[in-house]
């Protein structure tokens, strides 16, 4: 199964799909790519709004995207729901966080900040797995590690039991928002370093930040193998309770 773990696929509720026809076109390109499942993880800040409010607009969202399903011509990939939530300082023993994981996993989609990491949240992330008992999937590990001058927290992060999650757009050979030919080859050489690892699109329209994630598979199949892709799959299956 083809699962896009990382999407901002529902309608009106991030700097995502802005409305159902984005979401509709955003799911018949996935399909199209071979995609079965997406699972929909709209940005959660927790200096913005509450828990609570979140879920009640992601489930508006929802409907509104499950409605476009029953009414489109074609069966599109089916949708879970959880977040890609935002580090914020407390968050290891903060009460609710666990009411944003995917589905009924306990599988949580966790966002860093994008400067150099201290030991404060090195703490954070371990209470999230051994005090609330979460699985952590490190969203878009790529987009942090050049902010790493010190090392030093980066690699007990990643002794950590969690998994790490990279975008599809970063193993493609391509220039622009967030692409680069040295982030491609920290990716690759990452993975085939750390083969249990997911990856998601981080789609967020039909303009610059598309579905893509064919082209990463194709990628990773040319340079990896077919075990990598393999190992990809399992990964994220396991993560999901699949």
């Amino acid at each position: 199964m083809v699962i896009d773990f990382h999407t901002h696929i529902l309608p009106g509720i991030d700097d995502g799909s802005r409305d159902t026809g984005m979401t509709e076109a955003m799911l018949r390109e996935e399909k199209r790519q071979g995609v079965e499942l997406v699972v929909a993880t709209p940005h959660f800040y927790a200096n913005r709004t509450s828990i609570d409010a979140f879920l009640s607009r992601r489930e508006a969202a929802l409907e509104k995207t499950e409605r476009v399903r029953r009414e489109a011509a074609e069966a599109l990939p089916e949708i879970m729901t959880g977040a890609e939530v935002y580090y914020f300082q407390g968050m290891g023993r903060a009460d609710g966080v666990s009411r944003l994981v995917v589905g009924d996993t306990r599988t949580l989609l966790l966002e860093m900040p994008f400067e150099q990491w201290k030991d404060g949240m090195l703490t954070d992330v371990e209470d999230l797995i051994r005090k609330q008992k979460l699985n952590i999937v490190l969203a878009h590990i790529e987009r942090y590690w050049e902010f790493q001058r010190d090392r030093r927290v980066w690699n007990r992060v990643f002794d950590l039991p969690l998994t790490p999650q990279i975008n599809a757009g970063s193993f493609i050979k391509k220039r622009g928002l967030f692409h680069s030919d040295k982030k491609r080859r920290f990716c690759m050489d990452f993975l085939a370093e750390h083969p249990r690892l997911i990856v998601g699109s981080d789609c967020h329209n039909m303009e610059g930040r598309v579905p893509n994630m064919a082209g990463a598979r194709a990628a990773i199949e040319t340079e990896l193998g077919a075990g990598a892709l393999k190992d990809i799959e399992k990964t994220t299956r396991e993560a999901l309770g699949l």
